[in-house]
């Protein structure tokens, strides 16, 4: 089976700045949009929320939502603009997500989550894919997981990514479910040992390519977060290490100039440098002068002349 690595969906992080810059640094890994909810796919600003560039494959849209017929329809509409997978949220622990019925609060309703995939089957030929979690609050995880997967596994999903923690959605923030309760990646390996033959991902706490490879020894994908957002040269070493393509890494400083044509044209379309600079900030970490690049970055692109060459003069401090 294909190995995967992919960049998960981080709301008002992977956005289409975001992808386009590590589409620099890799070109095969699996980029996410932010989740997107079904409600605003359908009556929303679709270039807006939907729009990318053709560079960004391959790139699969997340879904949020819970009614099988709205999230049929929104489907379809994202097939429609390209997409190459849709992904539906039962792994994101926000208040907003559980106010509005989709993310972790669906790992409760492991019937509706088939419903809906098997909605989204019926309306579009590109994979139909589902990101979740362990469990939910007092939830046995060993039978809440296998329920939900072979539910939707029925229903005809292509493939499952596993956040390898519960979510509490009852005392706990957002921000304390990234650390509390503990990781259990054991318990993701025990699902893959049942299912060899199904393409099941990992996520969770994953650090270094180095983790990533010793995942990927058990698993078909491995996904990363922040780890991959805040440091993101480590996606200059994913098509070498991970896919076997090319001989050697990514140049760091190639890929920081091939985003000044891309910030002029932004900037030219009535865009803000910063909103591209944004994600760049963590490029150089570790490296010598990183410190200067990212003070640079931050001070000069939110001036409201900054053009591309913010990057230039960062590039140049830095050398």
């Amino acid at each position: 089976m294909t190995k995967t690595f992919s960049v998960a969906p981080m709301m008002e992080w992977t956005t289409r700045h975001c992808r386009y810059f590590h589409r620099q640094l890799s070109r095969q890994a699996l980029l996410y949009t932010e989740m997107v909810t079904t409600g605003a796919v359908v009556h929303g600003d679709r270039e807006r929320l939907l729009g990318f560039d053709d560079l960004e494959h391959p790139i699969a849209v997340q879904l949020g939502g819970s009614d099988p017929k709205e999230i049929a329809q929104a489907a379809r509409i994202c097939a429609d603009w390209g997409y190459d997978q849709i992904n539906l949220n039962v792994g994101c622990p926000s208040d907003r997500v559980q106010s509005g019925k989709f993310g972790a609060c669906l790992m409760a309703e492991p019937d509706l989550v088939a419903r809906c995939v098997g909605a989204m089957k019926a309306s579009v030929d590109i994979p139909i894919t589902v990101k979740c979690r362990i469990g939910i609050d007092e939830q046995d995880e060993e039978k809440a997981l296998d329920v939900l997967v072979d539910q939707v596994l029925n229903e005809g999903c292509d493939a499952l990514t596993i956040h390898a923690r519960k979510a509490w959605l009852q005392g706990l923030s957002p921000k304390e479910n990234r650390d509390i309760p503990p990781l259990n990646y054991e318990r993701v390996y025990r699902l893959k040992q049942r299912l060899p033959d199904v393409p099941l991902g990992i996520n969770g706490g994953i650090q270094t390519i180095e983790e990533a490879e010793q995942h990927l020894t058990i698993m078909d994908e491995v996904m990363l977060g922040r780890a991959a957002y805040h440091s993101p040269f480590l996606l200059a070493e994913v098509d070498r290490r991970i896919y076997g393509t090319g001989d050697q890494d990514v140049d760091l400083f190639a890929t920081a100039e091939a985003m000044i044509p891309y910030i002029e044209a932004y900037i030219a379309k009535g865009g803000r440098a910063n909103h591209v600079t944004r994600h760049m900030l963590g490029l150089f970490q570790g490296r010598p002068g990183a410190r200067r690049w990212r003070q640079i970055l931050t001070v000069e692109s939110v001036k409201p002349d900054a053009g591309a060459e913010v990057v230039s003069a960062a590039l140049d401090a830095l050398r």
